[in-house]
């Protein structure tokens, strides 16, 4: 977390010092990314730096943390937009909560490129980082899941904490299945952050995964 000095600058000056971060850690590799880089470009004193963050773990963790926020606001300000207030059950809301996320991802290229640095590498903080963007997202998906049993849509007996479980645990591994199953190379999502994804592809495997969470992996004969 920023010490408060960072939160005392401006508006502009704050944005400026996190832009060139995430330029810096999108470009490199958490161990390879510098400090000196960034201090430089923002025009700030190196020991300005250290009054604004405690290292550049704080920094990196930081940027995460910012990453989740605006996801979260892309998917309410598209929930916004829409044009049809139809309300959707559980399933196609989880649904569409998938295709916006895909949908930030493909808007904010760098910020995408800083998780995929650490999703495909072994960066010493890709533990942290994974445990963070679990903890950003548990609420909306548990309270997407209360609303379901609450309206019919799930099972009343069913434990809403094991269900926010699986879908966060199944959204954090599509990061793995998806390049896997789609033939694409994860190095190159590290080091690119202009990849032009098969969509067609991605959204059947949306398709395919809600069908599963709604009919389940039993046969219809048994």
């Amino acid at each position: 977390m920023p010490k408060p000095t960072f939160f005392n600058l401006s508006e502009k000056k704050r944005q400026k010092i996190t832009d060139l971060a995430i330029s810096e850690f999108a470009s490199a590799d958490y161990d390879n990314a510098s400090i000196s880089n960034i201090v430089k470009q923002a025009k700030i004193a190196k020991g300005s730096f250290y009054q604004y963050f405690e290292d550049k773990k704080d920094l990196y963790l930081y940027l995460v943390d910012s990453a989740s926020v605006q996801r979260i606001d892309f998917i309410e300000a598209a929930r916004k937009a829409e044009k049809s207030k139809q309300k959707r059950d559980f399933f196609r809301e989880l649904r569409w909560r998938f295709g916006i996320s895909i949908q930030f991802s493909l808007h904010h290229p760098q910020l995408t490129q800083i998780i995929n640095r650490a999703a495909y590498s072994d960066s010493p903080v890709k533990k942290e980082v994974f445990q963070r963007l679990q903890a950003a997202y548990k609420k909306p998906i548990h309270d997407l899941v209360e609303r379901g049993i609450a309206n019919g849509d799930l099972r009343a007996d069913l434990d809403p904490d094991l269900a926010t479980f699986m879908i966060l645990t199944t959204a954090d591994n599509l990061r793995y299945f998806i390049p896997e199953k789609l033939e694409i190379d994860t190095e190159a999502l590290t080091e690119s952050a202009e990849i032009v994804l098969d969509m067609q592809g991605v959204e059947r495997i949306f398709d395919g995964l809600i069908q599963v969470l709604e009919r389940g992996m039993g046969s219809t004969t048994a």
